[in-house]
């Protein structure tokens, strides 16, 4: 039976080191909560780090024992991996780069070697229990290289990836010496999500500028397998926060807040302690709102939760100096006695507590210079169950794609900030339950759940999509069988296309020319009089001629427009005009001005734009562009657009290889056929063939018409090389 496995860097409960003993102390965090309802189903499990150094494999069996009991599965990570993993390439390196910090990024090797270790290390944990029908599921930045490794292992398994900070815009990803890597890890998955489409554009860019491959409508094309990439904005267990917001516990907790703060109007402001948080600028445009109108001197108050991280860290702990510099100025300038203006906490609260401050704040501050998403805001608004209070949200958060009734602001503008401040403290209450309202609706149906269910419905049907298209690999036994009927056959009909299938693709197309193997391939083949061997090929007839006509073989040239039978002459498919070329090419002539690297081959029924030497993000926009340009143009015409390998063909519609192919199948009546090509205008042969004949699509990528697919040109010669 098929299960789920969830793999995060950490698990959903912690171990602590007590004087005494070890402690479990479970996560109150967002994906802990949604995904609760997945991992502890029978069977599934969650793989992770438990949050700890362990001294002993005495330790090390005791708290695999304990977790287990609770569906996880542990991976001990060294205090060098710690160090070097986890608080180097992780946090040193991927966090400030993805976070648009990249003046805080390190590169240093023996990070990225560390890197590699541990997502292998996770890789094997994860295949010590996962079967081939099994789901993994891989969680956020430190595991980017999970799915490629998972997918090497187990090409066949259901694997989805999801990242919870923002993915960076390509001048950002590019720095990277690893990018490449880190970018082939993630495509290792089925399904790949961000929060925000804004992140999945970025991430589509990189993918295209830096490793090459095209992608459409959310969809990379890798050369094995269809990757569907979606945004799924995150969301929270709405009805927890809800019900604790009108939990006794939180009244209670509010009105001794309430008490302590007297009077005071709160804007409140939760954060980590971290640089993206934009902690330091909202507490200059608090001092700058003091400044600007007096009037809010010993009226509001700024509660400000700071929740302790990494502030050993010089960055942290450089940041950590300058709030409680800022918090101790402010204070010291405009304190009285019997108010202050800033109420400053460097700790964490629990739930019931937070809540209570939620309750209690009229406005809160979510004003990161960079976030994935940021579920403060979302814990706000679930917690004001009086229909009041003000959201102020960075624009650079992932929230703000969602709550548009919240205040949107530009983090680095601490004049908008300041302004914002004073505007929503004067909102009236009808336009504040107005908002809020709205908010709530959206939050309450896109929680963290509906988030879950929707991730893991797309990736399941991203895989039926995959096996859908599968073909099956020419294996063995098909080999047997196919030999069988080839030597039983006394008329055998061999259709192959060019290149890509019998030669390899060449930059420069013209110095694709045959090699002495293939010609005495096809020298061998031709010879066997029970053989009648095709090449079928997008080429023009004269190149074609030049190469292989001194040869024995029946030509189908131009996708069909040329047919030339061995030892005859050349003759049109069908009457054919081309005066057509006079409006298309100057069209075309265009592109390749706006394209560096394109080019055009004029053949004598056909026009091609060949893009395989140009940029590729450069070319995957041009070819949209001329692709909608022409369909247009050839719309109710007798042309057509093919898109090819790297290439767009104009030609007349109706004639194509298949067309072309199935003429000599309904001439030569063969007992035996073999069909081979590798790209889309080989798909009209595949279709074109009878149900007994083999087809075979050659690449990497299995999603075809034909029957069988085999990897290279190399693997189409072995195959013709058996036949001889």
């Amino acid at each position: 039976m098929s299960r789920t496995i969830i793999v995060s860097n950490r698990l959903p409960t912690k171990v602590l080191r007590t004087e005494e003993s070890l402690t479990f102390q479970p996560s109150e965090g967002g994906l802990a909560t949604g995904l609760g309802s997945i991992y502890r189903e029978d069977g599934n499990v969650w793989v992770g780090w438990p949050g700890l150094f362990v001294e002993s494999e005495e330790e090390e069996a005791y708290i695999s024992e304990q977790l287990r009991a609770d569906s996880m599965a542990p991976v001990f990570l060294t205090e060098a991996e710690i160090r070097d993993f986890y608080e180097g390439f992780s946090n040193s390196t991927l966090w400030p780069t993805f976070h648009y910090f990249a003046q805080f990024a390190t590169y240093e090797q023996e990070h990225w070697e560390a890197y590699v270790a541990v997502n292998e290390k996770f890789c094997q944990a994860v295949l010590a229990m996962a079967g081939p029908d099994d789901t993994i599921w891989v969680h956020d930045y430190q595991l980017l290289l999970l799915p490629e490794m998972l997918r090497k292992a187990r090409p066949e398994c259901t694997i989805g990836f999801f990242l919870h900070i923002p993915f960076p815009s390509y001048e950002l990803i590019r720095v990277l010496p690893w990018r490449a890597e880190l970018l082939r890890g993630m495509l290792g998955a089925d399904l790949i999500g961000f929060h925000t489409y804004g992140y999945m554009r970025h991430f589509l860019s990189a993918v295209s500028q830096i490793l090459g491959i095209a992608n459409q409508n959310g969809q990379i094309e890798t050369p094995t397998r269809t990757v569907l990439v979606d945004a799924f904005p995150m969301g929270i267990d709405y009805d927890r926060y809800e019900q604790t917001a009108a939990s006794e516990t939180a009244k209670n907790h509010e009105a001794e807040y309430r008490e302590a703060l007297r009077d005071a109007r709160v804007i409140l402001s939760i954060d980590r302690l971290d640089y993206t948080k934009g902690i330091a600028q909202r507490l200059r445009a608090f001092e700058l709102l003091l400044q600007r109108y007096p009037e809010w001197r010993e009226q509001v108050s700024l509660v400000m939760l700071v929740v302790p991280s990494r502030d050993q860290v010089a960055q942290y702990a450089s940041l950590k100096e300058e709030i409680d510099e800022l918090v101790g100025r402010i204070n010291a300038q405009y304190r009285t006695i019997s108010w202050n203006p800033i109420h400053y906490f460097y700790r964490s609260f629990p739930l019931e507590e937070l809540v209570a401050l939620y309750r209690l704040a009229e406005v809160a501050l979510v004003t990161p210079m960079r976030d994935g998403m940021n579920l403060v805001a979302k814990e706000f608004i679930a917690s004001k169950i009086d229909k009041r209070g003000v959201l102020i949200l960075s624009e650079r958060a992932g929230a703000a794609r969602e709550l548009s009734d919240a205040i949107i602001i530009n983090p680095t503008d601490t004049g908008q900030l300041a302004e914002a401040m004073h505007d929503a403290l004067v909102m009236p209450e009808e336009e504040q339950t107005q908002r809020m309202i709205s908010m709530q609706a959206l939050v309450r149906q896109y929680n963290v759940f509906a988030w879950t269910k929707l991730f893991m419905d797309r990736l399941a049907y991203s895989k039926i999509k995959q096996l859908t298209l599968a073909t099956e690999t020419l294996g063995t036994t098909v080999m047997a069988q196919l030999h069988e009927r080839y030597e039983a056959a006394e008329q055998r009909l061999l259709l192959l296309d060019y290149d890509g299938t019998l030669a390899p693709f060449n930059p420069m197309p013209q110095r694709a020319k045959p090699d002495a193997e293939l010609l005495f391939l096809l020298q061998a083949l031709t010879a066997n009089p029970k053989n009648r061997v095709v090449i079928i090929s997008g080429r023009d007839r004269t190149t074609l001629q030049n190469w292989l006509g001194h040869l024995p073989l029946d030509f189908i040239a131009e996708h069909g427009v040329w047919l030339r039978s061995a030892g005859e002459d050349w003759h049109l498919f069908q009457v054919l005009r081309n005066d057509w070329k006079e409006e298309i090419r100057p069209i075309l002539e265009t592109y390749v001005a706006r394209t560096a690297g394109s080019f055009i081959e004029d053949k004598d029924y056909s026009l091609v734009w060949h893009y395989r030497r140009a940029d590729s993000e450069l070319a995957a926009v041009r070819t949209r562009e001329l692709l909608s340009h022409l369909t247009f143009l050839t719309s109710n015409t007798d042309l057509q657009v093919l898109e090819g390998n790297k290439v767009l063909e104009i030609k007349t519609a109706g004639i194509h290889k298949g067309s072309a192919a199935a003429r000599w199948v309904s001439q030569y009546t063969p007992d035996f056929i073999l069909a081979i090509g590798d790209d889309r205008t080989d798909e009209d042969t595949f279709g074109a063939m009878p149900p007994e004949a083999y087809t075979v699509k050659v690449g990497t990528d299995s999603r075809s018409k034909a029957q069988y697919h085999v990897h290279s040109t190399t693997d189409v010669r072995v195959l013709l090389r058996s036949l001889i």
